[in-house]
């Protein structure tokens, strides 16, 4: 049987679905506690507006996200005669996965990267960057794009949109009660003080969901990973070297086009996330040595996971770079 590498610990493929669902089952779960006792303390009607709003608010964007992301990052479709390889390799690893072939369509990012999207209204995509073309090989990109195939294969975006609904339903709730526990009168200044107290437990509830989240996004990231390993020939080498190139040709774009920050909030559906790619890589630039693909990714797995390594990943979307190559090593 494969096995993944996580968190120190040998996790197998069951373990890696009970773990995603318990996180699932944790975020639903404290959020509905918690909403159960606000609502049988406060005014059901108000605060049941609210959440109404947020939801409507959160699938609206969602259905709409396709278009907005086509226009801020300039994408175009691409027909089979312009792209026959790519479109051949998306058919083939869907027809493994068997899930229908997403749209394809080029970013004119020059960071090289890959993401897949969509919604009821847009259907799904597939997105490669411009950078992307221009710095992997073909058997590289086929790995990235069974990558994002395998988010679609889970539907990701949609299990991702849901658990993202309620953090923001609680911070929007615990600051309208601290908001309001601000302007009450002195005849109720009891139930001001009940009302702080809510909504500073609502904005506790907030990060501790939203930790969860990131928790089960770094999880869908492994997911992922092995999809690709497990669909595409030798994926485990070839998704390996993609992201150890992604990690460095991403830093070397950020220092020649420093406005690339503004990618951040895109990052969660990047196959890496370009925020790490200078602590990722910070080790190999200052020795600047590799003679290969292999090579590299030899030197990355070489590296000691650190405390402060561990902490920052609690804050990411995406695993450590180097804990997700050692899980790809297992797979192989």
């Amino acid at each position: 049987m494969c096995f993944l590498t996580f968190f120190g610990d040998t996790m197998s493929a069951v373990k890696l679905k009970a773990s995603m669902v318990g996180t699932v089952a944790a975020i639903i779960g404290l959020s509905t506690l918690f909403l159960t006792i606000i609502l049988s303390l406060f005014d059901m009607l108000s605060l049941s507006t609210l959440l109404l709003a947020i939801v409507f608010l959160n699938v609206l964007q969602w259905l709409i996200a396709p278009y907005l992301i086509g226009f801020m990052y300039r994408v175009r479709k691409v027909s089979r005669t312009e792209e026959p390889e790519l479109y051949s390799i998306i058919d083939k690893i869907c027809q493994k996965s068997r899930i229908k072939s997403p749209e394809l369509v080029i970013a004119k990012i020059p960071i090289p990267n890959a993401f897949a999207y969509g919604s009821p209204l847009s259907g799904t995509r597939i997105a490669v960057t411009s950078g992307l073309l221009n710095t992997l090989d073909t058997e590289e990109i086929e790995a990235v794009v069974g990558h994002e195939l395998g988010h679609l294969r889970h539907r990701d975006v949609q299990v991702m949109m849901f658990v993202s609904i309620l953090p923001a339903i609680f911070y929007y709730i615990g600051y309208s009660m601290m908001w309001s526990s601000m302007y009450s009168s002195r005849n109720e200044r009891e139930r001001g003080s009940s009302l702080a107290l809510i909504g500073f437990l609502s904005i506790m509830l907030y990060w501790v969901l939203t930790f969860f989240t990131l928790y089960l996004s770094r999880l869908r990231e492994y997911y992922a990973d092995r999809h690709s390993a497990t669909t595409v020939d030798d994926g485990s080498r070839k998704l390996s070297e993609g992201l150890v190139k992604i990690a460095e040709w991403t830093e070397r774009t950020r220092r020649q086009y420093p406005t690339m920050h503004s990618l951040s909030s895109l990052k969660t559906l990047f196959i890496s996330d370009p925020d790490n790619a200078g602590r990722d890589l910070r080790e190999v630039f200052q020795t600047n040595i590799w003679r290969s693909d292999h090579d590299l990714v030899a030197k990355y797995l070489n590296r000691r996971v650190t405390s402060a390594d561990q902490f920052a990943e609690l804050f990411s979307t995406h695993p450590n770079l180097v804990k997700r190559l050692r899980a790809l090593q297992e797979l192989q």
